[in-house]
């Protein structure tokens, strides 16, 4: 769940030049982006770095966020001071844990994630009771827990990206995909077509040519360089 190094930069990643084409449109348009494609294929590296090229935060969201993050872990709030949050949550999360709630009801993952990025990996893992429960607050950017004891309104405004695989196995039909296509269908009906809806951008992310690691092929712009030529952009 931690935030992504400082280290973590844009130009590690060969190759993938729609993937990275495809980061930028999405920080520069504050989209929500659905990443899908194979194991090995670079979803999670892609989406470790977006933060990396998103504009800084202004003081009032860090002021916002810092305070979010106090009432869980009040002793991080110094260290992530002014970072623009990266949450993401194991696939295995449950309802409470991602929207928030309890007695005197908790901020969940989306609240965490005010201000930056909610990065969901594994997407038809998660329970899609849990899944369809974000649509409301991507369209609204805040979350309405009412229990017992107190009702209360978190705010939830963030960037939702998340990656997949396109089939139970992890690969497209034909050699290495041994399911049926009725398994396949099984498992991208786990997520509803309201939830889908939520995504803004689509990306297919393949597997790289054969040798292109150890080719030591050419490395893209870093992470800063993208981010000051996005800052530039009308």
């Amino acid at each position: 769940m931690a935030s992504p190094t400082a280290t973590a930069d844009l130009r590690d990643v060969i190759g993938q030049e729609q993937g990275k084409r495809g980061l930028e449109i999405t920080a520069a348009g504050g989209h929500n982006l659905l990443l899908i494609g194979p194991p090995g294929t670079g979803k999670t590296m892609l989406a470790s770095r977006l933060s990396g090229i998103l504009p800084p935060l202004s003081n009032e969201e860090a002021l916002e966020s810092a305070a979010i993050l106090s009432l869980v872990n009040a002793d991080t709030v110094q260290k992530r001071w002014q970072q623009r949050p990266f949450r993401s949550p194991h696939h295995s999360a449950s309802l409470t844990a991602m929207v928030g709630g309890g007695a005197i009801p908790a901020p969940g993952e989306i609240s965490l994630a005010h201000n930056g990025i909610l990065f969901l990996d594994e997407l038809p893992e998660f329970e899609r009771r849990t899944l369809d429960a974000l649509r409301e607050p991507i369209e609204s950017g805040q979350i309405h827990l009412s229990r017992t004891r107190a009702k209360i309104t978190y705010p939830a405004r963030f960037q939702l990206i998340a990656a997949m695989n396109p089939s139970p196995t992890g690969h497209y039909q034909g050699n290495h995909n041994r399911c049926t296509p009725e398994q396949t269908l099984r498992y991208l009906n786990r997520l509803s077509g309201p939830f889908l809806d939520r995504f803004d951008l689509s990306l297919e992310i393949p597997l790289p040519p054969p040798g292109i690691l150890s080719q030591h092929a050419s490395k893209g712009e870093s992470s800063a360089t993208v981010k000051k030529a996005g800052h530039r952009r009308p």
